[in-house]
């Protein structure tokens, strides 16, 4: 599930926590790769994918998708490396499971860089026979010479670490190994990490998350690590982790370890030696980093008794909480007003940056401290457009940053977070004409009398006579905010040929901080449903389309909304794409990693939160004899995160009440649903065909 909290990795997971209900004959799909749940899969995939790629418009479509997804011409995703250099990962046609390389900023610059080869995952998995799929590396500052890489088998979010010596080429032979599991690891120094994972079989939350975390030397077999932290089996969330706060000569300052409750409250606790010390934070709050000798922490909520407001920046001096830690005092950095939101926080060498958005259009600030107080700049960057920090410099002031809205091709910038016009380093050629087209954005009105906007990109001359196809999108949690992105895909797949493209920004997410985020959670989670529906007919009441021609997509929490709309209101919609989705709402709290979202929708074990539960669970909510129109559900056998028995589930049981109904089950994938370029392709366009079918045929 997208998450601002941080995901990660164990083996697929399987029955855990509370027994599943006694009355569902469907149990048996929860054993993820189980012989009679994958015949069952592969047998629904048989029947559906002819109905999608018989299509005359779906190779045309793949075609389409496949090439805005390996084409060369993409902007890479580039971050400072502490050698000097940048680094990224690359997938095209040629390298389909990507390369990770590194080139020279004066190169980068110049438009014509010199790419070396660091790692390359195509010619790993041949050599290896392996299905690999990066997950991305962590390297020990301050020059990231050993670093320890991630690779994932199909997609799960279980990965197996290695390290591995990026100026060498190579991995570290005798180096740090760690076996597939959902860990947690951070670089001390070179010869010592700090690792939370399943030391001993059964050492994981009932969401199968590890709690236990231990300092492991250079050398010494995982059974010799050193305890230093343990939370407990009960603890919700995403298990235990460690917060390593550097200066930028990478000398680390403090190691924080962080003990998930649940979803979204956590206790923090300073390491002195291998003694935790408790900071006084409150539970819903982030560390974001360190400068100056001063801790960075964003607020979720309240903290009262420091005269602190939900959605604040604040930071407090690590020494001073040394010498007396009794007495945590913070400072404040940033309050946002009421339409604002801090959406992203990184540090320099000696500034602080914060990504901000204003009613969902972006601005970056740089904060100098001096005189006790913090003081901030405004970066000159396009406006009305989503503005998002790729990496930040440690040896100077310098920022990558990624400029994007939805019809001007997304665009790179180099910025001096302490001084000049940042400068422009890259933009995307257009994959779509958009020539034609127009940006608004409306607000609906939510069934509590809340203002709810949504962006509608369609063409200028788009005739309000409800005739037009549309595809609605939103997602609706976790603090995930949906600002506007360059829709490459949906442009060329959707909006070239006359549809509609609408993205809601409904409650659940970040968009306007803490306060939209914590408005739907647990008992009032009808408030983020609600919402869509407001949208939904909103979009209908301007004439801008029909029910017969609206359609909706969303994914994992919003494969949940998905859901939610089909049962709720099956009136509204023409056509339902439901992505890797949450369904099972009473059984949840014990399928795959289901009981760490227990702080965003409450616990079926709780009456109050379990009738709340069953009046939107889709699964349980779904009848014989309603007007359902014909669903597309997509999961992943690879997604050891939601896991594909809530989207099995949900089209077993749409059959027994003898509704039609699409079904594909990617065999690989893990939570995205896609393991490789080739395979997002097909997706996408299976969806767009999909959709076609149902709103403009």
């Amino acid at each position: 599930m997208p998450m601002r909290v941080l995901g990660a990795a164990l083996a697929a997971v399987f029955l855990m926590g509370a027994a599943a209900p006694e009355d569902d004959p469907y149990t048996w799909m929860e054993e993820i790769e189980g012989a009679r749940a994958l015949e069952w899969a592969k047998a629904e995939n048989a029947r559906s994918l002819p109905q999608l790629q018989n299509d005359p418009r779906y190779a045309g479509l793949y075609a389409e998708a496949l090439k805005i997804a390996t084409a060369k011409d993409r902007i890479p995703g580039v971050w400072f490396a502490g050698d000097g250099s940048l680094r990224d990962y690359w997938q095209d046609a040629d390298h389909v499971r990507g390369i990770w390389r590194a080139a020279s900023l004066d190169s980068y610059r110049g438009g014509n860089p010199e790419w070396r080869t660091i790692l390359d995952i195509d010619a790993l998995a041949k050599a290896e026979k392996a299905n690999w799929v990066w997950k991305g590396a962590d390297c020990l500052a301050p020059d990231d010479r050993l670093c320890l890489v991630n690779l994932s088998d199909g997609g799960k979010d279980a990965v197996e670490i290695r390290e591995f010596d990026a100026a060498a080429g190579k991995f570290v032979e005798g180096g740090f190994r760690l076996p597939e599991g959902k860990h947690r690891v951070d670089w001390i120094d070179q010869d010592t990490l700090l690792v939370v994972t399943e030391w001993n079989k059964g050492e994981v939350t009932t969401s199968g998350y590890p709690y236990i975390a231990k300092l492991l030397k250079r050398g010494q077999p995982l059974s010799a690590a050193k305890q230093v932290f343990t939370g407990q089996k009960a603890d919700g969330g995403y298990g235990v982790q460690s917060i390593v706060l550097r200066d930028p000569d990478g000398k680390v300052q403090a190691v924080v370890i962080q003990r998930p409750l649940d979803t979204f409250n956590a206790e923090y606790y300073l390491l002195v030696g291998d003694r935790p010390l408790r900071l006084d934070l409150p539970k819903k709050s982030s560390i974001q980093g360190y400068l100056d000798g001063r801790v960075i922490i964003s607020l979720e909520e309240d903290w009262s008794a420091k005269g602190m407001k939900e959605g604040d920046l604040v930071d407090f001096d690590l020494a001073a909480f040394r010498n007396k830690p009794a007495a945590l005092t913070p400072s404040l950095v940033l309050r946002p007003t009421l339409s604002q939101s801090v959406e992203q926080v990184a540090t320099t060498r000696g500034r602080l940056v914060v990504a901000l958005f204003d009613n969902v259009k972006g601005q970056v600030l740089s904060f100098r401290r001096a005189n006790d107080a913090w003081a901030s700049t405004k970066l000159d960057l396009p406006a009305d457009s989503t503005i998002g920090i790729a990496s930040a410099s440690e040896h100077d002031d310098r920022l990558i940053l990624n400029v994007t809205s939805y019809l001007t091709p997304s665009s790179q910038w180099l910025a001096d977070a302490s001084a000049g016009k940042p400068e422009q380093l890259r933009t995307l050629p257009p994959r779509f004409d958009a020539s034609d087209m127009k940006v608004e954005q409306h607000w609906a009105t939510s069934k509590d009398g809340t203002k709810v906007p949504y962006f509608v990109v369609s063409k200028k001359d788009v005739n309000l006579d409800g005739s037009n196809p549309t595809l609605l999108y939103a997602y609706g949690g976790f603090l995930v905010s949906q600002t506007p992105a360059y829709a490459a895909t949906a442009g060329k797949l959707w909006l070239e040929k006359g549809g509609v493209y609408v993205v809601a920004n409904i409650r659940g997410g970040g968009e306007f901080g803490p306060r939209w985020h914590n408005a739907g959670l647990k008992l009032n989670r009808m408030r983020v449903y609600d919402d869509f529906f407001a949208v939904s007919e909103d979009l209908i009441a301007r004439k801008i389309t029909n029910p017969k021609k609206l359609g909706i997509m969303g994914g994992s929490n919003g494969g949940l909304l998905m859901g939610v709309a089909l049962t709720k209101r099956p009136e509204l919609y023409n056509a339902v794409v439901i992505q890797v989705p949450l369904f099972d709402m009473i059984g949840y709290d014990h399928i795959g990693a289901g009981s760490s979202w227990i702080g965003e929708y409450g616990d079926p074990k709780v009456p109050e939160e379990r009738a709340m539960l069953m009046s939107y669970s889709p699964y349980q909510n779904l009848k014989p004899g309603q007007p359902y129109p014909r669903v597309f559900i997509e999961t992943s056998t690879k997604d050891d995160r939601v896991h594909p028995a809530h989207a099995r589930k949900a089209a077993a049981r749409l059959k027994e009440y003898g509704y039609d109904y699409l079904y594909y089950e990617n065999i690989d994938g893990g939570h995205a649903a896609a393991a490789n370029l080739n395979e997002r392709a097909m997706r996408q366009a299976l969806e767009y065909t999909y959709l076609m079918q149902r709103l403009m045929d």
